[in-house]
């Protein structure tokens, strides 16, 4: 609007002296100030838009690392629950076969007490039956 009044009054503006042409030089010089504050006005608002889309495509990059990120968290999270239930598992396993192991070598620890026990009678009873021999022979 400042423009188009600067404009209308430098037509206006009559011809002849020394007067007329400051006059004209401060209207020019207004109409290039008018002209230079809307390029800058224009230039401040493309530089925003810019920023703008440079702020969401950041965002987005951002935004994208995040998730993947996220999605990678619970894939690895769900893999540390069935690892920890196999272990859980396999641990209880092992006690079973541990406890079994011991059964057997304890039932194998039986058999050779009772071996042991049956040669040492065997022997004791061979004895008596030749001290019982001798003493019926004499």
């Amino acid at each position: 609007m400042e423009k188009e009044k600067l404009i209308k009054s430098s037509e206006t503006i009559g011809g002849g002296g020394l007067e007329s042409s400051l006059i004209q030089l401060i209207h020019d010089h207004n109409l290039t100030t008018i002209k230079t504050r809307e390029q800058a006005d224009k230039a401040k608002k493309e530089a925003l838009k810019s920023a703008v889309r440079v702020s969401d495509l950041l965002v987005e990059t951002v935004n994208g690392g995040v998730q993947e990120t996220y999605v990678n968290q619970k894939r690895i999270e769900n893999e540390i629950r069935a690892l920890t239930a196999s272990t859980i598992r396999f641990t209880k396993q092992t006690d079973q076969w541990l406890s079994a192991s011991h059964a057997f070598n304890s039932a194998l620890k039986e058999i050779g007490d009772f071996e042991n026990w049956m040669r040492t009678m065997d022997y004791d009873c061979k004895i008596i039956n030749a001290a019982i021999r001798n003493i019926y022979k004499q």
